[in-house]
């Protein structure tokens, strides 16, 4: 029995089954990020977990590599980029089963730089991007608050102009900002006019060694290496000329940036619930009990079955939704319905990973409830299960928004055709 051969190991298009997505331009790019990826990250992300930190030559080796823009969301912006034929590679990092790791690699290219790239100003792109795609700065968002969450429209940290109207002064407070301890810069979310969501502007701050920034790890349960942080503006001075786009339209740019986000969260998820049942399936195969392989339990095959569909229909809906949105015409409009449905995605990708994570738990037995030796890898999956649920919009925010955008959706086009 070989590891290609176990059941849930690899999705379809890796087992040999045909696939309408998958050209041969991007079976050659998953090959190679899984060479890659096989042997710089894969053999030491247990390690960098533990030790809770992946340290900075990796990151240096993705961009000397050209694996950071790999991380960023499809379409490429080609014309800046001169890049083509490019895939996410977040399912391959998640091959370890560890979201930590994966995390510290993906932020900054995945969630700060698309922002940028999408709504800065020439100036800005020009003094930042070039330092981000080679890995010699990272940036991570700040929008979540201790007080309300992702509760983007009530954000409570503010930014005045000085008495000169050269620099914006920030106060506040930003709490389980991912990977904001390894990041030299922050994009934040902060409030620069009225209340409400068209108060809300971004800005770009340093976190390293600047007057009134402090960043305080926090104790986390899970993804460790992650470095989820606080961080706290106490006065802070940043230039005006860092606002990222149009003061004012924070809110729309953190919304839309919210789609590529939720769509790697739930990649990940995806792929950690794969790693976790394919581990149970490959145990359940060689494990005795009472005589006879746990295979053979009529219950265990139920707990085996149960799990692998929701699987696998996961994953069909996550090809589905890449291919639309990579194909997907830049519009409002289109940012707006694929949002209900990436927050569908996300929403379900955790409620797999919960499956998954719980089938292996219950297949393992007493092993699984040990983080050394063999059920260790569904201990960790099952340790990182509400990570999961809750990081980008917890699965109750994303079920209920998915059905209000939705709905919204449908009154706009019922609007619309009553116009005709």
């Amino acid at each position: 029995m070989t590891a290609e051969s176990i059941s849930f190991r690899e999705p379809p298009y890796l087992s040999g089954q045909p696939s309408p997505y998958y050209t041969p331009a991007l079976r050659e790019w998953q090959n190679a990020c899984r060479k890659f990826i096989s042997t710089h990250f894969t053999p030491f992300a247990v390690e960098w977990e533990a030790k809770g930190e992946v340290p900075h030559h990796v990151f240096e080796q993705f961009a000397k590599n050209k694996f950071l823009v790999a991380a960023m969301p499809a379409p490429l912006p080609t014309a800046e980029l001169k890049a083509a034929g490019i895939d996410n590679l977040l399912d391959v990092l998640m091959t370890t089963g560890i979201c930590g790791p994966s995390c510290t690699i993906n932020v900054s290219p995945g969630f700060g730089v698309p922002c940028l790239l999408r709504y800065g100003k020439a100036q800005l792109k020009q003094r930042f991007l070039g330092d981000l795609f080679w890995g010699r700065k990272k940036i991570c968002m700040a929008v979540t608050e201790p007080e309300g969450g992702t509760d983007v429209a009530n954000i409570r940290t503010s930014a005045v102009r000085s008495s000169d109207g050269k620099s914006c002064i920030i106060s506040g407070k930003k709490k389980w900002t991912s990977t904001a301890m390894w990041c030299t810069h922050a994009i934040v979310g902060l409030r620069t006019r009225k209340a409400g969501p068209m108060g809300i502007s971004l800005i770009i701050v340093p976190l390293k060694n600047h007057k009134g920034v402090k960043v305080e790890r926090l104790n986390m349960a899970g993804q460790i290496s992650n470095g989820v942080s606080e961080i706290t503006f106490d006065q802070v001075h940043v230039p005006v000329e860092n606002l990222v786009g149009i003061e004012g339209h924070g809110m729309k740019y953190i919304m839309t940036n919210f789609n590529h986000e939720r769509l790697t969260i739930a990649i990940g998820a995806t792929r950690q619930a794969r790693v976790a049942l394919s581990a149970a399936f490959e145990y359940a195969l060689q494990r005795q009990a009472f005589g006879i392989p746990l295979m053979e339990q009529p219950v265990v095959r139920n707990r085996l079955a149960k799990a692998g569909v929701q699987l696998e229909a996961q994953w069909a809906w996550i090809e589905q939704t890449v291919f639309q949105l990579s194909h997907a015409a830049q519009s409002a409009t289109a940012d707006a319905e694929a949002g209900a449905i990436v927050a569908g995605v996300k929403a379900n990708a955790g409620a797999v990973l919960k499956e998954c994570a719980e089938c292996a738990m219950v297949v393992f037995g007493g092993a699984a409830y040990s983080k050394d030796g063999i059920g260790s890898i569904a201990e960790r999956a099952w340790r990182e299960v509400f990570g999961q649920r809750i990081s980008g919009g917890s699965e109750d925010v994303m079920l209920d928004f998915m059905v209000r955008q939705l709905a919204r959706t449908v009154r706009q086009k019922e609007r619309s055709l009553s116009s005709l």
